[in-house]
């Protein structure tokens, strides 16, 4: 069963897939895009009842290694699929990677959830196969892909300083059973705080009970720790955050769908439609009465790429040429009060976070626009969150994604510092009385 077979009946067929559909055979290999996922990616027809319980694990060699005195540099790694549960209320198997350091630490060693950034919505794109081969490449049926596993830097940062780190891949990216629902809050929000109970499920690890949690992402991951963050308290309250660090979060979807149109990234936003359609059925009548032939066959071919794929294939197009009355999907977004109340769902800063909140965002993104992030900031503050707001000034560029990504690079270093430092004890002013008066 193809991942384009999929998405062709997430959008025409009358009944969405979900865990409790018909489920793949067990251990049954999928290929997307030429790329053979493996057999560990097929959840069973059966979950477990808790959130956070291991479905399955297998020793995940690292694509990324050196020979250390005291074992293999930066750890030992453990794919893992662990329950969750998704937006409907639905048990959903979730699939990522544990590491265990190789160096050790003093104290009570932390456990660091990492949410990553956009990896695309084809199963061939999640992070734990990217970690095992570094470079994904696949071609088959006149299709290409390239995955690049860019979030090793990160992990292996927080590795080196004696962190252990527990990566989610999300519901449905690795997974086959679905479709990724890509940027969706309360899916990838769920999938990070389950994350932190499957690593505490692992036997042979240096992580308790007692072990600090702390969250980190950048983009699409900036926004799951940040739902995170939000949710704990409702959710999980015995994954205890003590920091997260929130760069570039997509707070505000309506905000970014219309600066994403026309970007680099435009299949950004076709992957966002294709995760709304799955989780929220009602907007199926929607997308069937705006939904060119041609819109359809954009979104099938998105569903299957990463984000390698999508920039080369759809950079600097927009999202008029998907509809059958050449509106744009912001346009159409506004004209529907469905869609405004589905999004209106979606929007982050409505709740006090757990712990303190790093939220660090480039004074000059506009492809994940500054002034959204600052939003939730101002709002967390509001609500008596422990905020450290962190704008990154760096030159503006003629490019949207390189606005975005610049960033990310940039303070990626200071990020992984502060996130160390707190969860070793280090406290932190909140920065919320000067935010106002921020850039």
């Amino acid at each position: 069963m193809s991942v384009r077979t999929r998405l062709s009946a997430a959008l025409i067929a009358a009944t969405l897939l979900a865990v409790g559909g018909p489920a793949a055979p067990a251990r049954a290999a999928v290929t997307s895009r030429g790329v053979t996922v493996p057999g560990f990616y097929t959840p069973p027809a059966t979950l477990p009842a808790a959130d956070g319980a291991l479905i399955r694990t297998e020793p995940l060699p690292l694509a990324l290694s050196l020979p250390g005195i005291d074992g293999t540099l930066p750890g030992r790694a453990t794919r893992i699929m662990y329950k969750s549960t998704d937006s409907t209320g639905n048990p959903v198997a979730v699939t990522g990677a544990y590491l265990e350091p190789a160096v050790s630490y003093r104290g009570v060693r932390p456990l660091v959830v990492l949410a990553p950034g956009t990896m695309g919505q084809g199963d061939q794109c999640s992070t734990s196969l990217a970690l095992q081969r570094g470079l994904v490449l696949g071609a088959g049926d006149g299709q290409t892909t390239v995955s690049i596993g860019y979030e090793v830097l990160a992990i292996y940062r927080l590795l080196a300083k004696g962190i252990a780190v527990v990566q989610t891949d999300y519901p449905g990216l690795g997974a086959t059973d679905r479709l990724h629902t890509y940027v969706n809050r309360v899916d990838s929000g769920h999938a990070v705080l389950d994350a932190a109970r499957a690593a505490r499920a692992l036997p042979d690890t240096s992580i308790t009970a007692a072990s600090p949690v702390g969250l980190y992402g950048y983009s699409q991951g900036g926004g799951a720790v940040a739902s995170a963050a939000e949710m704990q308290a409702a959710y999980a309250p015995d994954v205890r955050v003590t920091a997260t660090y929130a760069g570039a979060p997509p707070a505000d979807l309506t905000a970014v769908m219309k600066a994403i149109d026309g970007s680099e990234l435009l299949g950004a936003l076709g992957w966002s439609v294709n995760g709304f359609a799955q989780s929220e059925p009602g907007l199926r009548p929607l997308l069937d009465r705006y939904l060119s032939p041609s819109g359809r066959a954009v979104l099938e071919d998105l569903s299957t790429m990463c984000v390698g794929d999508a920039i080369f294939a759809y950079a600097g197009r927009r999202s008029t040429a998907w509809t059958t009355n050449g509106q744009s999907v912001s346009d159409i977004v506004s004209a529907e009060p469905v869609l405004r109340a589905y999004l209106g769902e979606q929007l982050i800063g409505s709740r006090k976070p757990a712990g303190v909140v790093r939220v660090a965002t480039g004074v000059f993104d506009n492809l994940v626009p500054h002034g959204q992030a600052r939003t939730m900031a101002a709002a967390w503050c509001r609500l008596g969150g422990s905020v450290v707001y962190a704008p990154v000034a760096l030159p503006w560029t003629v490019s949207p994604l390189l606005n975005h990504f610049g960033p990310l690079l940039s303070d990626q270093g200071p990020a992984v510092d502060w996130l160390a430092q707190r969860l070793a004890g280090a406290k932190t002013p909140s920065n919320c009385a000067a935010l106002p008066l921020m850039p």
